[in-house]
C-alpha cells in the first residue's frame, strides 16, 4: 500500500473548498485516507477512487459520478403514454426524452405541446423535449409553457439558433443544441458557452429503431475533451441506436445522458436495464 496515496487524499480533504459541497467531499477524502492507510485490503481501491475524483473536480465544475438514463417516449405505446410515462418513472428513470417532428426537418411527424401538457402533471420527472423542427424558435416558448424542462434544438435546422438558445434561456429553461451524425462539432462550438446540453445523434433522426453508428463515438470524444478543458458546465447526451452494449461504449467516450427507445420500451423489467446503465460511470 503506498502511503502517498493516504496523504494524498488527506491534502485533497484539506484544499477541497467548494461552498457547495465541501461537507460531503471534506469527510469523504479524510475517511477513505485513513481507511486506505489502516488496511491493505482496500488497495484496490485505489485506483478507482482516484480516478473518479479526477472527473468529479475539475475546477469549480462538479459533475455527477453516475449515468442519466433518458427513456425516448417516442417508443412506448401511444395508446396509453401516461401509463407508458409512470412506468418509466417506476423503473427509476432519471430524465423523460420526447421528440418532437414537423414533418418538414424530418420525414415524420410526432406530437406537440398540447401532448406534453397533458403529460406534465403526471410525472415529476425532468422533460428534455427535442425539437427535431424547422425554425425551431417559432415553438419555444410553447413547449416551455407546457412543461419542458430542457429544450434542445437543432443545429442543421432553418431559422435564427442563437436567438431561439437565449429565448430558452430568458423562458427559465435549460437550452440544448443537437447535431446529426454528419455534422462535425466544430460546427456548434461557438453555441457550447450557452447551452446546458449538447445531444449528439447517433443515427439519422427522423424514425426510432435504427442501428447505431459507429463512426459518432469519436465525435463523443472530441465533445468531451472540449467541454472539460473549457471548463463548460454541459452534459453530453446520446440518442441513437443505445442499448447496453452502445451505451458503455459512449459513456466510456465521455458521454453523461443515455437516451433510448425501443431497447428500454421492449422489456417488461426496464428498471434492472436502467440500473445497469446507471452503473457505467464516467
Amino acid at each position: 500500500m503506498d502511503a502517498f496515496t493516504c496523504f494524498r487524499l488527506m491534502d485533497l480533504s484539506a484544499s477541497f473548498e467548494h461552498p457547495d459541497t465541501s461537507h460531503v467531499f471534506v469527510p469523504l477524502f479524510s475517511a477513505m485516507s485513513s481507511l486506505l492507510l489502516r488496511n491493505d485490503i482496500f488497495f484496490s481501491c485505489e485506483f478507482v477512487f482516484l480516478n473518479g475524483i479526477q472527473r468529479i473536480i475539475s475546477d469549480d465544475i462538479i459533475h455527477v459520478n453516475m449515468t442519466k438514463v433518458s427513456p425516448s417516449m417516442l417508443s412506448a405505446d401511444f395508446s396509453r403514454l401516461g401509463d407508458e410515462l409512470k412506468r418509466v418513472e417506476g423503473a427509476g428513470a432519471d430524465m423523460i426524452h420526447i421528440d418532437v417532428m414537423d414533418g418538414m426537418f424530418v420525414p415524420n411527424i410526432t406530437i406537440g405541446p398540447l401532448v406534453v401538457k397533458a403529460l406534465r402533471p403526471l410525472s415529476k420527472m425532468p422533460f428534455d423535449v427535442h425539437l427535431m423542427i424547422e425554425d425551431p424558435i417559432r415553438y419555444v416558448e410553447d413547449f416551455a409553457k407546457a412543461g419542458a424542462d430542457v429544450i434542445t434544438i437543432h443545429a442543421e435546422s432553418k431559422g435564427r439558433t442563437m436567438r431561439a438558445i437565449e429565448k430558452i434561456r430568458s423562458l427559465g429553461k435549460s437550452p440544448g443544441i443537437s447535431i446529426n451524425p454528419g455534422t462535425p462539432f466544430s460546427k456548434i462550438k461557438k453555441f457550447m458557452d450557452r447551452i446546458d446540453v449538447l445531444l449528439i445523434m447517433t443515427v439519422q433522426p427522423g424514425f426510432g429503431g435504427q442501428a447505431f453508428r459507429e463512426e459518432c463515438v469519436t465525435k463523443i470524444s472530441e465533445a468531451r475533451r472540449y467541454i472539460d478543458e473549457n471548463h463548460l458546465n454541459v452534459e453530453i447526451s446520446i440518442d441513437g441506436g443505445i442499448n447496453r452494449e452502445t451505451g458503455k461504449r459512449c459513456v466510456d467516450a465521455g458521454a453523461d445522458i443515455l437516451a433510448a427507445g425501443s431497447s428500454l420500451f421492449s422489456l417488461k423489467d426496464m428498471k434492472s436495464e436502467i440500473d445497469i446503465w446507471r452503473s457505467f460511470g464516467p
